[in-house]
């Protein structure tokens, strides 16, 4: 990362001086808010269910409704910030963030809790798509792979503490405690960003070279490569959305182990991709992000044989025959992911905010279904073996969106 500040534009006057790292960490922490928010309620859901008089089922909906608006929204504000800048959409977005939280809070009701989770999801959904749009907007293609991948380091870091941060501040203080600590960290980062975030929008869109939505959505729409890199985005996140709806299933039901146990497995692999994020920092630059992609992708080809052949002859070797794989599935999404989002908002500079928003809907979208998918069909199977052959086809696909889509364009 040396002399990273002389290969971006802050150069330019248009943008205040500001350090690349102090930036980065900026937007890391307006990535985080998304993921976080999401997983630090689900703790409490069943005394929050209690308390507010509420059934689970009901009360669950603050989970699943969350990830589909979090979806949706991405949606909304990419388009948003290419019309009207990063930095007062992302602000509006997170302000709205902080107020829905402690409207859940005011209104104590579970339709009203909803409706404030669905507002939230919103809102956060800015600090995902709008930092992948600045990051294209200051740095070059590959650069803009390498600033990425050290960015969605906090996708897998965020979902792994908020659990642990909601039970304690409901275990000591009860429910709207995590409302309050939404709330307050989401406005300290407004503040933050309010402070030091530069309008970059410019940067990748020079005067005369917008031509409104439609013809961004047209551009992008007839663009093979940015479907091809969309696709490989879903494609190669939909593994781990595999993972996450059918793993829970044979570690603590067929083989019999905790969830505490499951918990510090699921925490070792998500190394993996950790690793392969780092890696993309260091090499996207020398070997470019479409390199990398292919190597991502037969990293997570190695890793689906290997699930399925462990899941049909290694039974007694317990959550190893799951974990293992998947920790060599994480290490090859960490290095095609970052490379595919790069590649998606890089298409039409100028729209890459439109460019995120339609990448991060599809890969939740996918993601959901998946999930769902992989855990209805665990539900009545006897080992790990329908979850594997997910995986394999989920990976095929990933590979053919590359060769048809990426290679020939």
């Amino acid at each position: 990362m040396d002399n990273l500040a002389a290969k971006t534009p802050h150069n330019d006057p248009r943008v205040p001086a500001a350090t690349p790292w102090s930036l980065l960490l900026l937007l890391m922490a307006t990535t985080a808010i998304g993921p976080t928010t999401l997983n630090i309620l689900v703790p409490a859901l069943p005394q929050l269910a209690h308390r507010i008089g509420a059934d689970i089922a009901t009360v669950q909906l603050t989970v699943s409704v969350y990830l589909l608006a979090l979806a949706g929204g991405q949606l909304a504000m990419g388009p948003l910030s290419d019309r009207f800048g990063r930095r007062p959409v992302l602000l509006a977005g997170l302000a709205l963030t902080a107020l829905a939280s402690l409207l859940a809070i005011v209104l104590s009701t579970v339709e009203s809790l909803i409706l404030a989770r669905i507002a939230q999801a919103v809102g956060a959904s800015a600090g995902i798509v709008i930092g992948r749009a600045i990051i294209r907007d200051l740095f070059a293609r590959d650069r803009a792979a390498a600033m990425i991948g050290l960015v969605a380091t906090v996708m897998v870091v965020a979902p792994t503490f908020g659990p642990l941060i909601g039970g304690l501040l409901d275990t000591a203080f009860g429910w709207q405690a995590i409302f309050i600590f939404t709330a307050a960290t989401t406005a300290a980062v407004v503040v933050w960003a309010a402070i030091t975030l530069p309008e970059t929008r410019s940067l990748s869109a020079p005067a005369g070279g917008r031509g409104g939505l439609l013809v961004d959505v047209q551009q992008l729409a007839c663009s093979r490569a940015f479907w091809g890199y969309v696709l490989v985005a879903a494609l190669g996140s939909g593994t781990f959305f595999a993972f996450l709806g059918g793993g829970p299933h044979v570690i603590v039901t067929l083989m019999g182990r905790s969830s505490a146990e499951y918990g510090v497995w699921f925490a070792i692999s998500s190394i993996g991709y950790m690793a392969g994020n780092f890696a993309t920092s260091r090499l996207s630059i020398r070997y470019g992000l479409d390199r990398l992609i292919w190597w991502g992708i037969a990293i997570e080809a190695i890793g689906v044989v290997s699930a399925t052949v462990l899941a049909v002859w290694a039974h007694d070797w317990g959550p190893a025959i799951v974990f293992i794989p998947q920790l060599i599935v994480s290490l090859g999404n960490g290095l095609l992911l970052p490379g595919a989002i790069a590649g998606a908002v890089s298409i039409r500079p100028q729209a890459a905010g439109t460019a995120a928003g339609i990448t991060g809907c599809t890969q939740m979208a996918l993601g959901a279904a998946v999930t769902q998918y992989s855990g209805a069909l665990l539900a009545g199977a006897s080992s790990a073996v329908p979850m594997a052959l997910v995986m394999d086809v989920l990976v095929v696909a990933l590979a053919l969106a590359s060769v048809v889509l990426i290679r020939r364009a």
